[in-house]
């Protein structure tokens, strides 16, 4: 990758090797059968290859975050006999590892903006999906390429 370095590995997971096992709840309600499904078998991955099981809350969209969720789905994990290596990661904890991240790509040229709105990207997430055609180089979406000047100020992108 054209001169970047590795990131750095903060305790708790991060750079945690392809052996591990992990785990990443939302906290927005209580865990379902699917949830311990794949807890339980992560773990079990992890712990019969002599690696770490790692849990990671997914709680970045603060809108569906509930108040004690968290703690209620550790303690489901807990009470079923799994436990995991280090303290649970929190994304929304991660900002400064984030942007250390995307300065390491923008600073390889490895970023493109995207021009989408909110609205064609909620289209693009709830389309149906097929393999698209392998090629060397994935093309962004054509909705991500640049748009004329105007398109760019309408969305934003420049000043008036």
């Amino acid at each position: 990758m054209s001169g970047l370095s590795p990131a750095p590995r903060p305790e708790g997971g991060v750079g945690a090797s392809s052996r591990d096992g992990r785990f990443a709840p939302s906290p927005t309600g209580p865990l379902h059968l699917g949830n311990l499904r794949t807890a339980l078998l992560a773990w079990l991955f992890a712990r019969s290859a002599g690696a770490r099981f790692l849990v990671r809350v997914e709680d970045l969209d603060r809108s569906r975050v509930r108040p004690g969720v968290e703690e209620a789905q550790l303690a489901d994990l807990a009470a079923l006999g799994l436990d995991w290596d280090g303290p649970v990661v929190r994304q929304s904890e991660r900002g400064a590892f984030y942007e250390g991240a995307i300065a390491r790509l923008d600073a390889g040229g490895l970023l493109y903006p995207c021009y989408c709105t909110r609205a064609e990207i909620r289209a693009a997430v709830s389309a149906p999906t097929a393999s698209p055609p392998r090629t060397a180089t994935p093309a962004p979406a054509a909705s991500s390429r640049r748009p004329s000047a105007r398109g760019r100020r309408r969305r934003g992108a420049l000043p008036p």
